[in-house]
This record gives C-alpha cells, structure tokens and sequence, in this order.
C-alpha cells in the first residue's frame, strides 16, 4: 500500500510555483476534438485526471505528441470513433466534457457517466436540457449518456436558462455550441474562472464566445475550429491548498504563477484568521506567526468561496481558537473527511450540509485515508499542523489533482513522504 508520511510541526519556508488548472484542463482537452488542426495547449498539469483523458483521446483516434512536461500537441482531424471505453470514462468526473465536445463535431456521442470523487448525485439534467435547446437527444442508457442529433448533423443554436448555476452544464453547453448553426444563449451560466479559460481558448481557435464569466453566456457558431497555441491558468485551488499548508504549520512561503483576484475569496477567509497575504503581480507571499482564529465560510458559486476548498479550511479551523462554522452549499456528500479529523483528535460535527468546528490547541498524527481529492488534501493539510506522524492512504484520490505534491511540500522544509506499507511489515520510505 502506497501512503503519504507526514510528520508535522516544521514551518515551512521557500517558494511554491503553482500548476495549470485541473478544472480547465479537464474541459479544454476534450475542447480539442472541436478543432480541425493541432492544438498546442501549454502549462498542462502533471496529473493523474489529465493524463486519463489525454489517453481517452487517443483512444478515439487522436494523436497526443508530448513536447515537454507540460506542453502537448492534440490532432483530432483524424478522430473517427464517437465512444469512450467504458472502464475508462467512468474514472473520471469531466468525462461529460466529451459530450458535447463529440456532439459538436460529429451529431453524436456515446460517453459513460463520470466517476471520480463521490460527492454524492451528480445530474446531469441541466446538460440535457441545453443539448435539447440546440436539437440534440440525450439519454442514459446501460451507464452510457448518449447523444444523438438527428441525421447526424450540427447542432443548432437555442436558448438555455439553467434552473441552477452549474459549472459542468455551462462549459458542455458551450462545447456543444461552438460549431453549432445560429447563436446559442446561455442564461444564468456559472461564471468560474476555468469557465473563461475554455472561451478564451476556443476563441483562439476561431469560436465567437462572448460574455464568459457573466451570468450570460453568447455562442455564435461557426464554420470550423482551426489550431493554435494556449497556455492554461494557473491551479485557483491547488493555489488556496498551498496558502492553507502555510496557515496549518506556519512560516512564511511566496506562491507563484497564481492569479491574485482568482484568489480573493480565500484570502479573506484567511485575513480574517489572521494569516497574512500579501498580493503580487503573478504571486501571494502568505505567512503565518500568531494563533489561527475563528471564521465562517459558506460555499456558493464563483465569486463565492469554492466547494473544493470547504475541506482544506476545515482542516486548519480545527485548531483556529473558537468556534467556526462551515456550510456546504454545493454539495451533498462533502463533510466525509470529518471522521478522519476526528482521529486526529479534531472536535468537528456535522449536521446535514453544516460543520461547526471548536478548535483544539493540537492535532495528533494518526493513520488516515484520502476520502477523495480536496478531503486527501485536507488530510495533508492537517497532517502538517499535528505533533507526530501521520500516514494517509487511498493517496491516487490526492493525485488525481495535485502535480508533485510531495516535492513542492519538501522544498519548502516539510517533512513528507511516499512510503510503501507490503503486508506484515514497517512502512519504507520510497520518495522523500
């Protein structure tokens, strides 16, 4: 069994540089299907996710050239194939993307429902529903979303208003619209910043997006797609992750390659803590000295703060002086990581979508398990605050989303590790 060793209590020191986007990335390599040309997308995160779905493109066909660690160049023009093997699709939550990606293009797709983090129901009625408005027929059947627009053809442009922000309708929609004949209108559309990154990099390849990042969202179709160069946005969450590392075990790190207004909503969280951060032009030094104090956060759509660092705050609150409060305002499943607090020695209870959080003077290092992506990274941020050692399993979920966790951790005075447990003996250390 491969865990993460941690064992806490060292200030960190140093300088973090941050990754391209996972959420961005996800949506804008199946964006490549849409492109009649090669793509060359840059500052690609060196993640498990964005791995599996560069492989299920060449699995349809494509050719994936790698040009360096985070640069590669997707060729589409000869795609033919229009399904997504199954034990491949359903590991992988943005494998919707390919939906109306492969819609788009060719009027039809077979693509199995996402996997990934288990976060509890993940609908995708709201995709429908604008796959209708542009002509399409979506079903599920036998695990697979299938899509059909009749005879084949292109999808046409429609008026979409969803009955919620939701992040994954909005960037699917788009994908779908970009070929489409006529206008598409997205009303009450998510407004994150990878929902921008996808317009702009399928602008740079010739679509007519307009209003990404408003609550209305305009696709004129056109003809074709052709290729081009994009560098993806800097990781807003592996950003946020590392500024609560800081905050966990103190010390004083600069986090380059972020954008600092992406980033708003967590560093007032974390002022308001009494963590200093201090912004940049492409950075934000974060230092931390004092005692952590309370807070409240509730998670809401972009601008709001993000679901996906609900679990990370959480984590540091368990030893802020007071009582904070969490409520989860996305998702239904998200306070899973509340029992391995707890063996930690965390005083965290959670009722339905709310956590209240009496912060104790210490944690302790135990045995603990990534319950999935941002609950592993909590853990890790947790890990780095406790007296002793800490060792957390189920480590894949953590690297679904995070580049080099490990490196980034040590190079700035962490103590952390990938250790192999075989069965009946001590753990060894692999990577330090």
């Amino acid at each position: 069994m491969t865990k993460y060793q941690i064992r806490g209590g060292n200030a960190l020191h140093g300088t973090i540089q941050i990754s391209g986007a996972k959420n961005a990335a996800v949506a804008i390599i199946p964006a490549a299907l849409l492109v009649d040309g090669v793509c060359r997308i840059e500052n690609i995160p060196q993640i498990s996710d964005v791995t599996l779905i560069l492989k299920i493109l060449e699995e349809l066909g494509a050719r994936v050239r790698t040009i360096d660690r985070t640069t590669v160049e997707v060729d589409c023009s000869r795609v033919l194939n229009h399904q997504i093997p199954l034990e491949m699709g359903q590991k992988i939550r943005a494998s919707y993307y390919l939906v109306g990606a492969l819609m788009g293009r060719f009027g039809w797709a077979e693509v199995p429902m996402p996997g990934g983090c288990n976060l509890g129901d993940r609908p995708i009625d709201q995709h429908i529903k604008g796959f209708a408005a542009m002509g399409g027929k979506v079903e599920v059947r036998n695990g697979y979303i299938c899509g059909e627009v009749p005879n084949h053809s292109r999808m046409t442009g429609g008026q979409v208003y969803l009955d919620i922000v939701s992040v994954g309708a909005t960037m699917n929609i788009m994908l779908g619209a970009a070929l489409a004949d006529g206008m598409t209108v997205i009303e009450n559309a998510a407004k994150e910043p990878h929902i921008v990154d996808l317009a702009n990099f399928l602008n740079s390849m010739g679509a007519n997006i307009m209003g990404a990042g408003t609550d209305v969202i305009k696709i004129r179709g056109v003809e074709r797609l052709q290729g081009g160069t994009y560098s993806i946005i800097p990781d807003q969450i592996e950003a946020g992750t590392y500024m609560t590392a800081v905050a966990a075990a103190g010390g004083e790190v600069l986090i380059k390659n972020v954008i600092p207004k992406h980033l708003d909503c967590i560093t007032v969280k974390l002022l308001e803590m009494g963590v200093t951060v201090e912004e940049q032009d492409d950075a934000v030094l974060v230092r931390r000295t004092g005692p952590l104090t309370r807070t409240k956060i509730k998670t809401m759509p972009y601008p709001g703060f993000p679901t996906d660092m609900q679990s990370q705050m959480g984590a540091i609150m368990s030893i802020a002086e007071g009582t904070s409060v969490i409520t989860e305002g996305i998702w239904d499943n998200r306070f899973r990581y509340a029992d391995e607090l707890r063996k930690m020695g965390a005083n965290i209870q959670v009722d339905g979508k709310v956590a209240i959080i009496e912060g104790v003077e210490t944690l302790s290092g135990a045995e603990v398990r990534a319950c999935d992506l941002r609950a592993g990274a909590a853990m890790v941020v947790a890990g780095l605050a406790a007296h002793g050692t800490t060792f957390i399993t189920d480590i894949d979920h953590i690297q679904r989303g995070y580049e080099n966790l490990v490196e980034k951790l040590s190079a700035v005075g962490a103590d952390i590790s990938i250790v192999e447990e075989p069965d009946d003996s001590k753990p060894t250390t692999k990577i330090s």
